[in-house]
């Protein structure tokens, strides 16, 4: 295991988004959205609360479809999937959720090896020592070695973050969900979380979205930034050209991460 970078991303995009609408009781919340991640990217969604971030990784996963337009994942027209057909890109894109929706009644250790052990129940051969191996070596991944035995009430949110962080790995997927993944903790497990998931970026290659409202977290893990004003793609594309965006709700954004970033004293 190294931190040596994984290669650049490529120009084919795993994510597709196009055109896609999408409203509930009448309220649009995504309204012609389109962009795309490519294979090995990582892309932040930014925007304030309630404009449609969190519903974006919902539309990927298949949980909801889209009052008008397609959203592709490897390739595959998601909106035009059986639930049966989800099942498989949902074993290839796993989420984090901010919850970090681990199972209370089982250890750290037995919820990083249950996507391990959902193999042995599709028939697929499964070693219980290879298990055990490769629950280690996850956690020691995200840095939570010796926690194996712990329950999930005696973590930190930061660290259950860290837990349901591994447990996805776990799974092997070709893309991660982050779902607001430094929202609730406090400014020191913040810089630990976004830490842990840049490490992962460089280590695994694999593609991966980032919901966040947190301006200094997508400058420090994304190559670009979807930013959604209003269910609108108010900006798309490298983070570095954020900064030149005429949007104002984005330079309202840009000017507030100045001001927090003096005013911490950094």
């Amino acid at each position: 295991m190294t931190d040596e970078p994984k290669p650049r991303a490529s120009d084919n995009p795993y994510i597709e988004f196009r055109h896609v609408y999408k409203a509930f009781d009448e309220q649009p919340v995504l309204e012609d959205v389109s962009f795309q991640v490519r294979r090995g990217e990582m892309v932040a969604v930014l925007g304030r609360s309630g404009v449609g971030k969190s519903v974006t990784l919902k539309h990927i996963l298949g949980f909801l479809k889209p009052d008008a337009g397609q959203v592709f994942v490897a390739g595959r027209e998601v909106t035009a999937l059986s639930e049966e057909e989800l099942v498989d890109v949902r074993r290839r894109v796993t989420m984090v959720f901010q919850s970090g929706a681990l199972f209370d009644s089982l250890t750290v250790g037995e919820n990083i090896a249950y996507p391990l052990r959902e193999r042995a129940a599709r028939g697929l051969a499964v070693d219980e020592n290879e298990i055990q191996k490769r629950v280690d070596d996850l956690l020691a991944r995200v840095e939570l070695e010796g926690m194996r035995e712990l329950m999930p009430p005696d973590l930190s949110t930061g660290m259950k973050r860290a837990v349901a962080i591994a447990r996805a790995l776990a799974a092997e997927p070709e893309c991660i969900l982050y779902d607001e993944p430094t929202t609730m903790v406090d400014p020191l497990m913040a810089q630990m979380i976004s830490d842990l998931i840049l490490k992962l970026k460089r280590q695994t290659g694999l593609t991966s979205i980032v919901v966040t409202h947190d301006m200094k977290l997508a400058r420090k893990l994304a190559d670009r930034v979807v930013f959604l004003v209003d269910g609108h793609v108010g900006f798309f594309g490298p983070t570095k050209e954020m900064d030149q965006s005429a949007e104002p709700i984005v330079q309202d954004f840009i000017q507030l991460d100045e001001v927090s970033f003096l005013s911490s004293g950094q």
